[in-house]
């Protein structure tokens, strides 16, 4: 079939149609030919881009939809595909999460979502296996984002049976037939240790997430600290790690005890990007300076870790390209093509004023007294 049915130059809106120009929201793809001067067809090929039209055609079509103001009709295009174009983001909002985190995980799923024609349902609501298996029957979805997974998690053994495909940020304790995508996070509790351990630090702790995270057995929060406590064993590191809740109050606390059990402490390891903040200014208030007596890292985004004061040696929580990453899994398994099973991004460290040389000597005892005083 030829690319042009008609005059070489676009119709103005209102030649097309024989009187005046049609609403936006009116105009077909029968009108954008019309007005170009090719068939329907040809248009079809431009905008889907499953067939080679030359450069001239295809920009005096894209000028007609930018003239009329076209918009592909959401509900013929997914009639036409047996598709939706639309994937679930599965984010249950549990208490010990923190949002700004978790919004940087969507934000990246959105927007590349949306490089790919599709958009996102956002699904906050904590419904288990009952609300993957209702959003699985209804023709709403194409596919299926998840988050904030367990090492039991109760949701993988009907993810397996699903048709619709599903790709998991973060890994259950068995992966197996699954698609999942996530920071190596063993690697990164590791890779805090072994900084230290380079710079001469015999004491060190892990501040995790909050108690309830790892009463959810969540797997980010359970690979860490493996990757810490086995890391600084091999080191011959005398360790401790233990959860830590989000507001001043309750880290000052934490900090005391720790520091009293723990004397000789000199570094911190802190997985709690709410806590980061609260860590930083108890320190201090117990007569600990960093990094000078203390030094700290922290698994948080670049973000935190720089504005912070002083500036934490971190490695990098990516969540942008997790996001990605998941999204361009679920796309190639829409297209039946071969993904792998598991992807785990290695970890990024960037040292800043954080952390340095271990103190000679016993570090300083905490003031007796209130964690203020």
């Amino acid at each position: 079939m030829s690319e042009s049915s008609g005059p070489t130059s676009p119709r103005t809106p209102r030649q097309s149609t024989g009187g005046p120009a049609k609403r936006a929201d009116m105009v077909t793809i029968a009108d954008v030919a019309r007005h170009a001067g090719v068939a329907v067809s040809t248009v079809s090929y431009v905008l889907s881009g499953k067939r080679a039209i030359s450069a001239s055609t295809r920009e005096r079509v894209l000028a007609s939809v930018r003239s009329l103001g076209y918009h592909p009709n959401a509900g013929a295009r997914a009639l036409a595909s047996r598709r939706a174009n639309v994937i679930a983001l599965v984010l249950p909002l549990r208490s010990g999460m923190h949002l700004p985190v978790l919004m940087q995980f969507a934000t990246a799923v959105v927007t590349t979502a949306r490089q790919f024609d599709h958009d996102v349902l956002l699904m906050t609501a904590d419904e288990g296996p009952g609300g993957l298996r209702r959003i699985a029957a209804s023709a709403m979805v194409d596919g299926i984002v998840l988050m904030d997974v367990e090492m039991h998690d109760v949701r993988v053994p009907l993810l397996r049976d699903l048709e619709r495909p599903s790709v998991l940020i973060g890994f259950p304790a068995d992966p197996s037939g699954l698609t999942c995508v996530d920071l190596d996070f063993y690697r990164a509790g590791a890779a805090c240790v072994e900084h230290l351990a380079g710079l001469g630090h015999r004491t060190v702790a892990l501040l995790g997430a909050p108690a309830v995270v790892y009463d959810r057995n969540t797997g980010f929060a359970h690979r860490t600290r493996a990757g810490f406590a086995e890391t600084a064993q091999r080191h011959g590191i005398a360790a401790v790690a233990q959860p830590c809740e989000e507001n001043f109050d309750a880290v000052a606390q934490e900090l005391a005890g720790l520091l009293e059990r723990q004397p000789e402490l000199s570094a911190l390891v802190v997985h709690n990007e709410a806590a980061v903040g609260q860590v930083l200014a108890a320190l201090p208030a117990l007569g600990r300076r960093v990094p000078e007596d203390v030094s700290v890292v922290a698994i948080c985004p670049d973000e935190v870790a720089e504005r912070a004061s002083p500036a934490l040696t971190s490695v990098l929580v990516p969540a942008e390209e997790v996001g990605r990453q998941a999204v361009s899994l679920l796309m190639r398994k829409l297209e039946e093509e071969p993904v792998p099973e598991g992807t785990l991004l290695p970890p990024r460290l960037t040292v800043r004023a954080s952390t340095a040389v271990a103190p000679v000597g016993p570090a300083r005892r905490v003031r007796t007294g209130s964690p203020a005083g």
